[in-house]
């Protein structure tokens, strides 16, 4: 076994290869730069970048590159899977929240800021961006920008696990969103733990994950902070454009991919428990662990498929 750790897309990253030979050490050393590329055109905090470019061209075709395209393609999906309740379309709600700047740069308790946000929906992103495969342009409707920090992440971590699959089994960890390309040696699953949203460095369980899915934890328990003595945090209800207000703290989500296990935790962040549990209970190719702002966890009945206690 190898890995590679760095820092990318403002998370800790982890890359590791189930394979001890030297053409799986050098694929590895190529990983962070893969994910320099991808948040290059991928990043809203880089003014430079192309998603910063594009944003600053409403009402204009803009030519992309075949990252930002395919991830904006992904952000469809989850907006059409999830009728809306993920959307890229939130940047000016969550600028306004205060959430202007990297979360390693962003003050977590400042006076600066307003009182409380003025409810306003997302934009609809079918309206808000018109797509041109044959060119492969994007055109972002007047006063309309993207944010695709969540969807990128899932998107890179899948892609850099399909990478390395090439060379050996693999397991790319992109900051809580995590694909799986294959078993390991001999067939055996990989360990993934859940994290504890209430004991740092601590676990609630270990799933076994054993090929082409994806893991992927959301939450408002650290990306969060303070204006004028409100709490605010990153996960927005696209119908408010407020923070979402609901019983669930974490959600863990076993899915076909990184991208759309990401999704699928954010749903059940937004709605809260009861109607995330339906939510997902209604899509067999999702499994999923809540855990509530009262310390109970709430499982789909189809988790214990991955659980290592569990046979």
């Amino acid at each position: 076994m190898q890995q590679i750790t760095f820092r990318a897309m403002g998370c800790q990253m982890q890359a590791l290869l189930d394979d001890d030979s030297a053409e799986a050490s050098e694929a590895l050393d190529q990983v962070p730069g893969w994910f320099e590329e991808w948040e290059q055109a991928l990043s809203r905090f880089r003014a430079d970048s192309e998603l910063s470019r594009l944003n600053a061209r409403g009402g204009q075709a803009v030519p992309v590159s075949l990252a930002l395209w395919e991830v904006v393609e992904l952000a469809f999906t989850a907006a059409r899977e999830t009728g809306g309740l993920v959307t890229p379309t939130q940047l000016a709600a969550l600028e306004a929240a205060g959430y202007n700047q990297t979360f390693d740069d962003l003050p977590k308790d400042a006076a600066a800021g307003t009182e409380w946000l003025t409810p306003a929906p997302a934009p609809d992103l079918a309206q808000a961006v018109e797509r041109d495969a044959q060119r492969r342009t994007l055109r972002l409707a007047s006063g309309v920008r993207l944010d695709l920090g969540g969807v990128a992440k899932g998107w890179a971590a899948d892609q850099a696990a399909r990478r390395l699959s090439s060379v050996g089994p693999a397991l790319v960890d992109a900051g809580g969103d995590i694909a799986v390309s294959d078993p390991r040696a001999g067939g055996l699953p990989w360990a993934v733990g859940v994290a504890n949203p209430f004991f740092a460095d601590g676990e609630l369980e270990t799933l076994r994950i054993a090929a082409g899915a994806g893991v992927a934890t959301s939450g408002r328990d650290y990306r969060r902070w303070q204006r004028n003595g409100h709490w605010y945090h990153h996960i927005l209800d696209p119908r408010t454009g407020l923070p979402a207000v609901t019983d669930v703290l974490t959600a863990t989500v076993v899915g076909p991919s990184a991208a759309r296990a990401e999704a699928a935790a954010k749903v059940a962040l937004i709605v809260g428990s009861q109607a995330g549990l339906a939510w997902l209970g209604a899509r067999p190719e999702f499994a999923a662990c809540l855990v509530l702002e009262d310390g109970r966890q709430v499982r789909t009945a189809n988790l214990a498929q991955y659980m290592a206690n569990e046979e």
